[in-house]
Formats: structure tokens, sequence, C-alpha cells
């Protein structure tokens, strides 16, 4: 058994199966914290009439509320500490060095960069990767995008350049979910694990910065009191810095309390999955009365796609958030009638674009919109011919997540085109 890389639905499986078995447990628990624990409270209703399920219970809700500073040696703190001052470090490249690159410029190629690779070298650190040759994979991976991102002509880049910018963060996204499943990029069940670990670090670090907020207002607002400017010294490099490091710190928070977020998130997906559907009820609604033309509209266009590209994401981080919950019925309904909204819009929107394209020619941004809509819709289909077989015949909700975990690639072979093609097709304008 590779325990090593069990996931939440693995794990579920072999808690039931080693649940009398005192050290089966502990092995699984040691193989994969986080998706024990999520685990683990997911199968306790089933088997928490057990002694031992009562006890590992009482052990994990006491590991949960043990104060942090106690449980963590310092070695382990000091070396989070440690990756955390790298993307502070690098971030701040342009204050310490003002003569070689201006500040926006540099943000603009380089910041999604550094944040990834700030989370890239805790994951290897956290995997224990040791492997010289994946270490200069990592490397390499980072240097080339790094090395060609900053060599595309600056001043007044082309659409084409901006298009590459804006993709880039999506490409780093996949690379830091390559090392995440510890460079098994075949295995899918690691994927679903990736898109949820995602979503719980985007709560997390949503938490970071509201109390980051709070605490910089009330910082800043002290020595105000007694008659010290600070704002501009505190943004500029304690607000910049930590924003920076806050997704390392994020990511090593939901590795020691997995629970933290675990519970959370299904139930935020849970709330959102309906709003967004209602919303978009509304939304089409209202479009067809206000009488508002996409065909025409270019802004009008954008958002219409933006929106669109939004409601995508809340859809794939709602399936995988759905799958580790009980009661499935209600948000595979909701996800499903979703999933139908979602493609009517697409197809508004796939209508406009061509649309544009007969009437205006083709452009960087058209293209890019227009594979990219065609990318969504067929990705909806699928999902959608999942989630009917879900509500209407006896189709399982795994099925929903594998159909997402295998349709990534093609993401991924679209942002590289886009990011280290379009500039040299489109001849950098």
């Amino acid at each position: 058994m590779q325990s090593n890389t069990l996931t939440i639905d693995s794990m579920r499986n072999e808690i039931l199966k080693n649940t009398g078995d005192a050290e089966a447990l502990e092995k699984l628990y040691n193989s994969n914290k986080k998706a024990f624990r999520a685990a683990f409270y997911e199968v306790f209703p089933e088997i928490g009439n057990t002694e031992t399920a009562r006890v590992w219970k009482a052990r994990l809700e006491y590991e949960s509320g043990t104060d942090i500073l106690k449980t963590f040696p310092l070695s382990e703190l000091l070396i989070v500490i440690a990756v955390c001052l790298i993307p502070a470090f690098l971030i701040k490249i342009p204050a310490i060095f003002p003569s070689l690159v201006s500040e926006d410029i540099f943000l603009q190629r380089n910041i999604s960069l550094i944040v990834f690779l700030g989370l890239a070298v805790y994951t290897m650190w956290r995997n224990n990767v040791t492997d010289l040759n994946k270490i200069i994979l990592t490397g390499v991976a980072f240097l080339i995008p790094a090395v060609y991102i900053n060599l595309l002509p600056g001043g007044d880049p082309g659409d084409s350049i901006i298009l590459a910018f804006i993709h880039l963060p999506v490409l780093m996204l996949y690379l830091f979910g390559f090392i995440f499943a510890n460079y098994d990029y075949r295995n899918t069940e690691i994927r679903i694990e990736f898109i949820r670990h995602a979503a719980e670090l985007v709560i997390v670090f949503g938490l970071i910065a509201i109390a980051g907020g709070i605490l910089t207002a009330i910082t800043i607002n002290l020595f105000s009191s007694i008659g010290l400017d600070i704002e501009n010294i505190y943004t500029e490099y304690i607000v910049a810095t930590g924003a920076a490091a806050a997704p390392v710190f994020a990511s090593w928070l939901l590795e020691k309390y997995p629970n933290m977020v675990s519970r959370i998130a299904p139930v935020i997906a849970g709330i959102f999955s309906p709003l967004v559907l209602l919303t978009l009820i509304i939304f089409l609604l209202t479009f067809v009365i206000s009488g508002k033309d996409p065909y025409n509209d270019r802004d009008f266009l954008i958002i219409f796609n933006v929106m669109l590209l939004g409601v995508m994401a809340i859809i794939i981080f709602s399936v995988s958030e759905t799958s580790v919950i009980r009661k499935q019925k209600f948000n595979a309904a909701v996800l499903f009638a979703l999933s139908i909204f979602t493609i009517v819009i697409d197809l508004i929107a796939l209508s406009a674009i061509f649309y544009r394209l007969g009437e205006y020619g083709m452009t960087p941004n058209r293209l890019a919109v227009l594979v990219s809509n065609i990318l969504v819709l067929g990705n909806l289909i699928l999902i959608m011919t999942d989630l009917f077989r879900i509500n209407f015949r006896s189709g399982q909700f795994s099925k929903v997540e594998t159909t997402v975990a295998r349709y990534l690639p093609v993401y991924l072979i679209w942002v590289l085109i886009v990011t280290f093609g379009f500039p040299l097709f489109f001849g950098m304008k």
C-alpha cells in the first residue's frame, strides 16, 4: 500500500478497513495527517461507537487545540521562517536595486514566479525531496519562464505579451501542483487533492489577509496618534513582504492544522453554489430585459468572460469540496443547474466572439478568449453530463472529480501556447 499517496477518498476506506488495528491507523495518520484528519471526521459517525475511534477523536481534537509554539520544534519554525524570507526578499529587489528595474515592470512579470517559488520550496521540504534530478528539474522549470518573461519587450507591451503575463500565474499554479503531487502527474487522485488544497489555501490566505489588514490599520493609526506617519514605509516593506510570504505560512498552517479548513470549505462551497446559481439566473433575466449588446460592447463582453471564468472556478471548487460531504444530492442538483446556466452564458459569449472576429478580424485577445471559451465549454459539458448521471441515474460524485482532474492537462497545453507561443506568433504585438 502506497500510504504516502493516499488522498481523502482512499484514506476514508483505509480507516474503515483498519478501525480495530491501532498500528495500521498510526501508519495511516503519519503518512498523510491532513487527509487522515479530514477522512476520520467523515467516517466518525459510522465508527464512533468503538473505543479506538473515541481515542483518536480525543487525540486529534487535543492536537488541534494545542498551542502552536509548543506543538512544533523550534527548528521547524525556523525553516518555515527561512522559506518565508525567500519571497519576502525577492519581492523587494526593485527597492534594493532601483537602478536595475522599475517596481511596476518587475512585479508585472515576476510576482507569480516569486509567490509560487516560495510555495514550491516549502512543498519540496515538506515532501522531503532529496532526489537531485527532481531538484534540478524544479530549478529549470522556474528558470526557463523567469528568463523568458523578463526578456520580453518592455515599455509598451503588445496584447500578446500582456496575455503571456496574464497566463504565467496559471502556469506557475500547474508547476506548484506538479511539485505538490511529488512529481506524479499521472495520478488523478492527487490532482483532485491538489484542487482541494489550492481552494483551502486561498481561504486561509484570505483569513491571513483580513487579519493583516486589521493589524495594518491598528498599527498605522497607533503611530499616527503620536505624530509619526509610517503608512508609506509600513505598506512598502511590511505589507508587501508579508503578502509575498503569506502563502507559504498559509500552506504550513494547512499542513499542521488540516481540519482548520477541511470542515469549513465544504460549507463554503455549499453556500456559494446556490448563491452563484441565483445570481446567474438574475443576471440572465436582467441581460435579456436590459438589452445589453455583447456583440458590439467590448467592455461588457470582457466582463461577461471574466464572470464565466469565475463561475467555472467556483464549479470546480464546489465539485472538489462536495465530494467530501455526506449529503450530496442537493449540492449535485445545484451544480447541475449551475453548469447548465454557465453553458448558456458561454454560448452567448462564443457567439459574440465569432461575430467580432467576422467584423473586426483576428487579434491575440480575440483568439485567446475564443479558445478559452471553447475549452471551458467542453469541460462544462463533460461536468454537466456526469452531474446528470448523479441526479437522474446512479452516477457517483467521484466520476465528476475524475472528469475535472483529467481535463486539467487540456488547460495546461493552452496556457503554454499562450504564454510561449503568442508573443512569437503575433510578432510581440
